[in-house]
């Protein structure tokens, strides 16, 4: 849990301030007008943070909120900008309702493709039925804080005072105003961790699948997964969740993939690495990408580096399993940022999840408590020549 608020103001003024700098750095150097518009307003939100922190803790999350979170989401979304994404993800829920089906037959340019799995064509409906009311970000960022608090219930956190400060940071502000469809992934992943730390192999196969019929990307929170239950509960229970998620997922994806395979297999896996006839806009100079595009044979070398990595840390899984959420959060993040890092085409935003992971980890995710058997005296026979002290 995160200290109370009226601790360490000291401390709470410099990350403030440091929030503040980052905020800035995009209206500096951004070219995209959405992440500038989220800059300044949010810069001005953190450092209005600063300055009411000695003072006023609550009120300095208040002025963060406000700057990071209200104003920018709300102004983009009143003015239909934002992320390519946001468009993306609503044109599919058109799609879905007017025909049935979820991706662009033959797409001729980047925006034309949905490198989405069906599952996330569900938050493009309301904008449909509704307008800029049912905007996707909104709906997401529904999920992603519906999500965390089931989390929070299960790691043993009735009231998770963390959550505001969580959602001022600039890790879920800047997603949730510019974009928001990695939030819901990010909330089913920690919701299934929690599940699997309480023991709740059903549960945890529910929401992992919920996850996996979003993005694949969310493939390894399974493994995780799984690996703490096994530990905490026994390789069946493990595996009735690794079950229940298998089936749930097929559930929510095999009717689109049988509708349209080609078209998914060419959006949601060729595109995104770099495959495909139009080449991904995820584009940051991450070493997997660098590497594909400056080294003769190189999207084969970063796939290889990639495929390695995972099998470490799969490795790291079945030799020194996870056997808290925060344990298992904090595995996952490392997995997904060393995915994230190594992969052919990617962009620096992805890096948001595994942060959001370890931060998580470290606010929720409490240590599993080991059951205490209590014995009476009455239940319990004193040996022969003791006595019952």
């Amino acid at each position: 849990m995160i200290p109370s608020l009226a601790g360490r103001p000291g401390a709470r003024t410099v990350l403030w301030l440091l929030a503040a700098a980052w905020a800035l750095a995009f209206p500096l150097f951004s070219t995209l007008g959405p992440h500038r518009t989220w800059g300044w307003c949010a810069a001005a939100g953190y450092l209005a943070a600063a300055a009411l922190t000695a003072r006023s803790p609550r009120g300095a999350v208040a002025a963060a909120l406000t700057g990071a979170v209200a104003v920018p989401l709300a102004w983009l979304v009143l003015t239909g900008r934002g992320q390519s994404e946001v468009t993306v993800v609503a044109r599919s829920g058109r799609l879905l309702l007017d025909t049935g089906r979820l991706y662009v037959e033959d797409p001729a340019g980047v925006d034309a493709y949905t490198p989405y799995l069906p599952g996330m064509a569900l938050f493009g409906i309301p904008q449909a039925l509704l307008g800029r009311a049912g905007d996707p970000r909104i709906w997401c960022a529904a999920a992603f804080f519906a999500a965390l608090w089931g989390a929070a219930r299960l790691s043993g956190a009735s009231r998770p005072a963390w959550l505001p400060v969580l959602t001022a940071s600039p890790v879920v502000a800047l997603p949730l105003a510019v974009s928001g469809i990695d939030l819901p992934l990010a909330g089913l992943c920690c919701l299934a961790l929690a599940a699997a730390g309480a023991g709740r192999p059903v549960f945890t196969g529910a929401a992992l699948a919920a996850a996996c019929a979003l993005k694949w990307t969310a493939l390894p929170a399974v493994a995780v997964a799984a690996a703490l239950l096994a530990a905490r509960a026994g390789r069946r229970t493990a595996v009735r969740a690794v079950l229940a998620a298998a089936a749930c997922t097929a559930l929510l994806v095999l009717p689109g993939a049988l509708l349209q395979p080609g078209e998914m297999w060419r959006q949601v896996f060729l595109f995104p690495t770099g495959r495909a006839d139009v080449p991904t806009p995820a584009s940051s100079p991450l070493p997997g990408r660098l590497l594909a595009d400056l080294v003769p044979g190189g999207w084969a070398l970063a796939a290889a580096l990639l495929l390695l990595a995972g099998l470490a840390v799969a490795a790291s899984l079945a030799v020194r399993p996870p056997r808290t959420a925060a344990e298992a959060a904090d595995r996952l993040a490392l997995g997904l940022a060393l995915a994230f890092l190594l992969a052919p085409a990617g962009r620096f935003g992805y890096l948001a999840l595994p942060v959001l992971l370890v931060v998580w980890a470290r606010t929720t995710a409490r240590p599993a408590r080991t059951p205490r058997i209590v014995a009476r005296s009455r239940h319990l026979p004193v040996p022969s020549g003791r006595t019952g002290r």
